[in-house]
């Protein structure tokens, strides 16, 4: 294990003093290899924190250039670096904070052809792409390769952190089995603080996992809604054992095809026609709900399997949740059961 400087002891003498952390877990921290996949959003946070405690050798990766629409949350660059390398910029700024971090660039795109050879070289990646063709290709790389990895998704006001492949835990694929179109920042996009408050949690993830203290969201969703400060923490399980062929192109689908999205004009008119033939479920936690809802009844999403059979055929039953995300997930619950009735799911408002 590298030891430290006397100029890292003094540096880092405010972690050190933690005992979960200590000079052992410095000194790990040093010995640490951890990849970043991109270095946008959730990238900048990333990278400014795991360098600033002490990660050894850090890589980044982003084929990416700076452009003004970034500015408002990737805060490691301004003004001046419109037009230039992420992945260069980003280096030298890091660089210019910690000189005890080994910091790479790699101003490319990540691709089936170089993953493998650029992830085998360190312990820890952690991914904060934008785009599921560069999720399910982290995930089966580190797969491969027998290497964890740290997700961090971010859209509108609703952040997503797990840990992946982390000591034999679920996948992936074992969450998201299917890739599915979605909107993305650029569409729909993001309120500016929020990939500062996913990219820590991502960035405590890693230097949890490079101590080895703690309790690591491996098996577990940590989702995060920066409008309503509401928390939520799913829990899955290892499904998926291998990654059917290493760095597979996953094949997006536009939507389920038992899945059906009903919008809110669409709903009203069924209600106000057919109203004993339809049931509204919002999925939220009930302090959400009990903040701002739409009505209906309050089952959260962790509650649905538990309660599949209590929905009657006879009804169309309609979920609904803030973004779109759990929602939809309650309806796939519910077709996946063997449900004979009409499930469907709402968008967020």
């Amino acid at each position: 294990m590298s030891k430290l400087e006397s100029g890292e002891r003094k540096r880092y003498s405010r972690q050190i003093l933690l005992p979960e952390i200590g000079l052992t877990g410095q000194e790990k921290l040093k010995a640490a290899r951890v990849l970043v996949v991109g270095a946008g959003g959730l990238g900048c946070p990333v990278l400014q924190y795991i360098t600033a405690a002490g990660i050894g050798e850090i890589g980044i990766i982003d084929h990416d250039v700076v452009e003004v629409t970034n500015l408002h949350r990737q805060i490691l660059y301004n003004l001046g670096d419109v037009g230039k390398s992420k992945a260069i910029t980003a280096a030298e700024k890091l660089s210019a904070l910690n000189e005890f971090v080994k910091i790479t660039p790699y101003p490319v795109k990540l691709t089936e052809e170089n993953a493998a050879e650029i992830i085998s070289k360190y312990d820890l990646i952690i991914d904060g792409s934008d785009n599921f063709e560069t999720r399910y290709l982290v995930n089966d790389i580190c797969v491969a390769l027998g290497k964890p990895w740290v997700f961090g998704s971010i859209l509108r006001f609703e952040g997503q952190v797990s840990v992946f492949n982390y000591e034999d835990g679920p996948t992936y694929r074992c969450l998201f089995p299917d890739a599915e179109e979605g909107d993305n920042c650029a569409e729909a996009g993001v309120i500016g603080i929020l990939p500062g408050m996913i990219g820590t949690y991502m960035a405590n993830e890693a230097i949890k996992i490079a101590c080895g203290v703690g309790k690591v969201l491996s098996g577990e969703l940590l989702v995060i809604n920066a409008l309503t400060n509401a928390t939520s923490v799913f829990k899955f399980n290892r499904t998926v054992t291998t990654s059917p062929v290493p760095a597979a192109k996953p094949q997006i689908k536009e939507a389920d095809t038992e899945l059906v999205e009903i919008s809110w004009e669409e709903y009203e008119k069924v209600s106000e026609t057919d109203p004993e033939h339809i049931q509204l479920v919002d999925v939220r936690e009930d302090y959400e709900y009990e903040a701002d809802n739409f009505g209906g009844v309050n089952i959260p999403l962790s509650e649905i399997p538990d309660v599949i059979s209590s929905f009657s055929p006879d009804q169309k039953i309609v979920f609904y949740c803030q973004s779109g995300k759990r929602s939809k997930q309650a309806a796939r619950l519910l077709a996946k059961s063997g449900f004979s009735g009409e499930s469907y799911w709402a968008g967020g408002w």
